[in-house]
């Protein structure tokens, strides 16, 4: 696509299939979660047939503007016969009041539980809306776009929308990237926009790892060309997002551990740096955060491969540091497939971070299998405890893959 100016552009994909997408390079953080150090697109497209027109997702309601003028260099949007809602999250569906109120015609199609989703957050009334099933088609007049139910990816309503003709997936927050690049396609971007779906990867599906995978079957059972997600560059080389996910959803793990710590006085990071060596002199990856610096986005990130997880925390007023405990309780939350986790930390009158992390994450499946802790600043023989540790560790996580 050269040089073309894809922030006021539109561009076509194929012959009738049109990115109509915003780059919003000025926002920093996500869900007042996860920071976005390259911004992040919202991606709409258009579908244009031979007797009817579809617009495929919209963008956020500050950008509603610039969908619109993409959109007219096409078609006049008072023209459009469906808007496609794959997913209700505002940032996808924000503009769809504006769109409605212009294509006065123009019926909304969504899941079945994507039409409750569009009446409470759009106020979209119940005549203007269209509930597909899976599998449920539309004909534009030489292309069909089916429908595809991909519930909890990652809200309840969700599906894809397939383009048959032209063998175009649109996932909407499937296969996304938080990235706005200048040029459209991932091919020419760049490896990082893997290495960036793979932290999108980590804190939006991760989760939701059981309807992924039946997901991703879906896909494979697909003939597609183009793959259209709604964050971040288009792939015109689907494999290559496709085999991405069933490595981090289905591969192997890695013979590897993430060590996430705070020390107040040195302490816990002695242990640490104790451990990770063990675990290196083992044959075993250790990767180590510090909280007081690190990103949770890149820890979460590490974990789509990790075998397993070493927590480490001074104790605080008889509990784990507060620096320390939103990154165990994001972890328990998110649920990594390695559950091979250790504890350690130290203390000064009054211990208690290893029994609080503990009695957090064994009730949700995770298997600690070890827990150190220490009074006061360690000696040789809480040097030796710490390498104990770390052994034990890898010979879980050796264990555990000869098994697997």
């Amino acid at each position: 696509m050269g040089k073309t100016d894809i922030s006021s552009k539109s561009v076509e994909m194929v012959p009738g299939v049109f990115w109509v997408g915003v780059l919003d390079r000025e926002r920093a953080l996500f869900d007042s979660f996860m920071s976005l150090p390259y911004g992040t697109t919202y991606n709409a497209y258009l579908v244009t047939g031979g007797e009817k027109t579809a617009l495929i997702d919209t963008v956020g309601l500050d950008f509603t503007d610039i969908l619109t003028k993409k959109v007219s260099e096409s078609v006049k949007v008072e023209d459009i016969d469906y808007v496609v809602m794959n997913h209700a999250e505002p940032d996808h569906g924000g503009s769809i009041p504006k769109i409605l109120s212009i294509a006065k015609n123009a019926k909304l199609v969504a899941s079945k539980k994507g039409v409750g989703m569009a009446k409470l957050f759009y106020d979209v009334p119940e005549e203007r809306m269209m509930a597909v099933e899976d599998g449920s088609k539309i004909e534009l007049g030489g292309k069909t776009l089916r429908f595809i139910s991909a519930p909890w990816l990652h809200w309840p309503e969700t599906m894809f929308t397939y383009c048959e003709e032209d063998r175009v997936l649109f996932t909407c927050d499937f296969f996304g990237a938080h990235m706005a690049a200048d040029k459209l396609y991932e091919d020419e971007v760049g490896d990082i926009v893997l290495s960036e779906a793979r932290r999108y990867y980590a804190e939006i599906m991760m989760i939701f790892i059981n309807p992924l995978r039946k997901a991703l079957d879906k896909v494979a059972e697909l003939d597609i060309k183009i793959i259209g997600p709604s964050h971040g560059p288009v792939y015109r080389e689907p494999h290559r997002i496709v085999d991405a996910y069933e490595k981090w959803a289905r591969g192997p793990l890695e013979q590897k551990a993430v060590v996430i710590y705070v020390s107040m006085y040195g302490s816990t990071a002695v242990l640490e740096k104790t451990i990770v060596a063990a675990l290196k002199d083992e044959g075993v990856d250790a990767v180590a955060y510090n909280m007081v610096k690190s990103d949770i986005s890149q820890i979460v990130t590490d974990l789509v491969d990790s075998s397993a997880i070493i927590f480490g925390s001074p104790s605080f007023y008889g509990g784990m540091h507060p620096r320390l405990a939103s990154s165990v309780e994001l972890i328990r939350t998110l649920k990594p497939r390695g559950k091979i986790v250790a504890v350690f930390g130290s203390y000064g009158w009054g211990g208690g971070a290893a029994k609080e992390i503990k009695s957090r994450l064994a009730p949700v499946g995770f298997d600690v299998i070890e827990t150190l802790e220490i009074k006061g600043p360690p000696g040789d023989e809480a040097l030796d405890k710490a390498r104990s540790l770390g052994k034990a560790v890898a010979r879980k996580i050796k264990e555990t893959r000869a098994a697997n």
